[in-house]
């Protein structure tokens, strides 16, 4: 049968002309030079890191959220860590966007705040997609035979082997076309770990720069001294009353004692 269908083909192709350079004849069939076919095409995963500083990490990191639905991506993890007397603000997020989003999700975020650091990282996968995918093509071709024999089998004992074999082609092949999901989708959106924090304050000068800074300092240091002393004194003020009424208590029993136990002058 395939020979008869080799030769209706082989009958059936024109010859090629003798100025045609473009092709070849290969067993009496005309085919295209391997130059002709096109090249694959690269995959890559994407993975990055981002740190920027900004005067509300909050809510640029909510501002970020909307930019990442805006470009049809997903939020995988989103902290948002308020400012408090211990701990600054601070807000962390692992985005997914678009992977050719990349450049514009980098300058949307150069608008948000400051970018201090940027790593990007590219992974290729190229030969692992493509070896998934022979590998899916011929777990296909082998269940699709495998029903065929399920459904011709002549005895029982056929019938069962036939059904253990499926299985575990089946098996196989969900295993596989999940790893292809899952490596498709890492492609498809490329991963960015991005890190908000405050802006650094201004750290005060250490000490006056010239004379008037120095009178300047000396007066503020005197009114801060005056009004800690003063604190001082308004808080001691009720324990010296209360140890002047002591002290007069303790007094005036000493002097009667010694009135009651003083004897009379001859």
């Amino acid at each position: 049968g395939c020979g008869g269908s080799d030769s209706g083909s082989s009958q059936s192709s024109p010859a090629p002309s003798p100025g045609d350079s473009s092709r070849m004849e290969i067993g009496g069939a005309v085919q295209q030079p391997a130059k002709d076919q096109a090249p694959t095409e690269r995959q890559e995963i994407i993975t990055g890191q981002v740190a920027l500083t900004a005067g509300d990490p909050v809510a640029v990191g909510r501002q970020i959220v909307d930019k990442v639905d805006d470009l049809g991506g997903r939020i995988d993890q989103l902290t948002e860590q308020p400012g408090s007397d211990d701990q600054d603000a601070s807000s962390s997020l692992t985005i997914r966007v678009p992977a050719d989003s990349l450049t514009r999700t980098l300058d949307d975020l150069r608008e948000l705040g400051k970018v201090t650091s940027v790593s990007i990282t590219k992974s290729d996968v190229t030969m692992q997609s493509q070896d998934l995918d022979a590998r899916i093509g011929a777990l296909t071709a082998s269940v699709t035979r495998l029903q065929g024999l399920i459904t011709s089998a002549a005895n029982t004992a056929d019938l069962i082997e036939a059904e253990k074999a499926l299985s575990e082609r089946q098996g196989e092949l969900d295993s596989l076309t999940a790893q292809k999901r899952s490596l498709s989708d890492q492609v498809a959106l490329a991963t960015i770990m991005i890190d908000v924090t405050t802006t650094d304050a201004e750290r005060p000068s250490t000490g006056p720069d010239n004379f008037w800074e120095g009178v300047v300092a000396g007066w503020n240091a005197l009114l801060s001294a005056i009004a800690g002393g003063a604190v001082v004194v308004g808080a001691l003020i009720p324990w010296f009353g209360f140890v002047a009424v002591i002290a007069l208590v303790v007094y005036g029993a000493y002097r009667l004692c010694r009135t009651y136990n003083t004897p009379p002058s001859p």
